[in-house]
């Protein structure tokens, strides 16, 4: 008997390792679908909260959403006239920043020469090209920008979400045949999803201003490119910072020189140590039930898999993940590989109350 269900164990676990590879296939396969379906979730989860405020002061559900919608629309406008002028100078003028670059290399490998260290131009742009920096930046602004281009379709899936936002309790429960369901620990994990991501949102915000405004000042070409970058790449945790930095910091030393290079780096460090350390803690919370190693590996599955809105949403992803390995008996102690050493205690940010197991 035990021989038979080993067996039957092991092949339910051969089932799901060829169901998740199947899974991730037609994940990679439906991308282009799924990134804009992820940017509109991600839209409307930032609008659903003013949404559901606005419903509270007896304004009807259409009113509410069209409210929502138009703020965000001028948002996007905004933003987009003044981040599709900046990327269309900052592709043009790639090539000629290459070229300094490579001036730069050859300043470089001369002044290594007259010390004594003779190196070869192909060995030092092998060992030391920025200009790839340069290449990686505008194409991932060109990735993003495509998604951009499908605003209409995009917005148009927000504003379905948002218009039946508040009536997916109803529909769980006609499902489920009870008109009692209690969804408390459900409702708390979206409403933990929410908090993060408006707030997350928040700080980004203001990151991206700040070294905007900072670049701005230190005179660096594309200061709304740079303060753009530092506002999206906020949301992907631990290397988000250093990639938003470098293209900035090294246009700074091409214009500038090293001194004001520093210079803007010490920005770049100043900001995110304060938000980091001081603000976004107290905001958001200590942490967000997750191990620094999960959110590093998350940060590279679910950029791999989906691009820079997987990169931009890889936390919130992986939450969702742990959520639902915690509640069920058998993947419970997945959830806890994936929380930080104290999973057993509730999490500061996802308080996920345990379940009872009879």
């Amino acid at each position: 008997m035990e021989k038979k269900n080993a067996a039957q164990d092991g092949t339910n676990l051969l089932v799901i390792i060829a169901s998740l590879v199947i899974i991730v296939w037609g994940i990679i396969q439906a991308q282009s679908v799924l990134v804009l379906l992820l940017a509109a979730l991600f839209l409307a989860v930032i609008g659903a909260p003013p949404v559901l405020w606005l419903k509270e002061k007896r304004i009807p559900n259409f009113l509410a959403v069209a409210v929502v919608l138009a703020c965000l629309i001028a948002i996007l406008i905004i933003a987009g006239g003044l981040i599709g002028t900046s990327l269309a100078s900052f592709s043009d003028s790639v090539p000629f920043y290459q070229q300094r670059i490579q001036e730069e290399i050859q300043a470089l490998r001369l002044f290594l020469a007259e010390k004594g260290f003779e190196i070869s131009d192909n060995a030092l742009i092998e060992y030391v090209n920025p200009g790839s920096i340069m290449n990686l930046t505008a194409s991932l602004l060109s990735g993003l920008t495509s998604t951009i281009s499908s605003i209409f379709l995009i917005l148009l899936t927000v504003m379905f979400i948002l218009l039946e936002v508040s009536s997916f309790p109803v529909k769980l429960r006609a499902i489920l045949d009870d008109p009692k369901a209690d969804f408390s620990q459900f409702r708390k994990f979206i409403d933990d999803i929410n908090h993060y991501l408006v707030l997350k949102t928040g700080i980004s915000v203001t990151t991206g201003i700040i070294i905007g405004i900072w670049m701005s000042i230190l005179g660096v070409d594309f200061p709304v490119l740079w303060g753009f970058l530092a506002f999206l790449l906020n949301y992907v945790p631990n290397l988000g910072v250093i990639i938003a930095a470098l293209p900035a910091v090294l246009l700074t030393l091409i214009q500038y020189g090293f001194a004001k290079a520093l210079i803007a780096a010490g920005g770049y460090i100043a900001v995110n140590f304060i938000i980091g350390t001081f603000i976004e803690p107290k905001l958001v919370g200590r942490g967000v039930g997750l191990s620094t190693l999960v959110v590093f590996l998350s940060l590279i599955f679910w950029g791999n898999l989906l691009g820079l809105i997987g990169m931009v949403l890889c936390i919130p992803f992986t939450m969702t993940l742990k959520f639902a390995l915690e509640n069920h008996k058998k993947t419970r102690w997945l959830a806890i590989l994936l929380g930080p050493e104290s999973a057993a205690d509730d999490s500061p940010f996802l308080s996920v109350r345990k379940i009872k197991m009879k």
